[in-house]
């Protein structure tokens, strides 16, 4: 591994940094991510009731905003009971679009990763080939053997690029698929919320 890492020389030194990054990236996501954290099991039905009871105050939606991001978007459906479904429905928009904001916090970075590794990669290459071709010309062709060698350095860059860049991608498109699938149930919740502090006004 070293060997290779040698081999690609200095450009192979971003590119293990964007492979850290990236790890660190998903890690911290995933952990961010998991369902209790984003979607407390059974918080919806809990908060249905006492808000179907009339037991809301200010303390109740400061716990609850601060308790998990369906929590935010529960409080915000109950700060808004009562009024015009119109404005209920651009507050629960407004609070889900900063709740998707904040969940897919280091997914752009995660993205531009992906998207910036294969470019790198290549970058590494063409600065091998041209460092390899200089030397051709100072010295002649010399050993064929030297020259596929020089060859296959350059070309490590452009390998690990894509060894960088795949995973990344293929993380980035699973977690915006996790995010939407939480968007997705904690917009059902909040609806269901929304339809049973609001069942007189329809």
């Amino acid at each position: 591994m070293l060997e290779l890492v040698k081999a690609g020389g200095w450009p192979m030194i971003p590119l293990l940094l964007l492979s850290l990054a990236a790890l660190s990236i998903v890690i911290e996501r995933f952990w961010a991510l998991r369902k209790s954290t984003v979607m407390p099991p059974g918080l919806a039905n809990e908060v249905t009731a006492w808000a179907v009871q009339g037991k809301v105050e200010a303390s109740h939606l400061e716990a609850l905003e601060a308790n998990s991001p369906l929590g935010e978007l529960l409080a915000a459906v109950v700060g808004v009971r009562g009024k015009h479904h119109l404005q209920r429905s651009e507050r629960i928009e407004d609070v889900g679009r900063h709740i998707v904001h904040r969940l897919e916090k280091f997914l752009p970075a995660l993205g531009t990763i992906a998207s910036v590794g294969p470019l790198l990669g290549l970058f590494g290459t063409v600065v091998g080939m041209i460092q390899m071709f200089l030397g051709i010309l100072d010295h002649g062709m010399g050993d064929v053997n030297q020259l596929a060698g020089g060859i296959g350095k350059a070309l490590v860059c452009t390998a690990t690029g894509m060894i960088v860049a795949i995973p990344a991608l293929i993380m980035h498109r699973t977690l915006r698929a996790r995010i939407a699938g939480f968007m997705i149930d904690m917009e059902h919740d909040a609806m269901a919320l929304d339809d049973a502090l609001n069942k007189d006004a329809h």
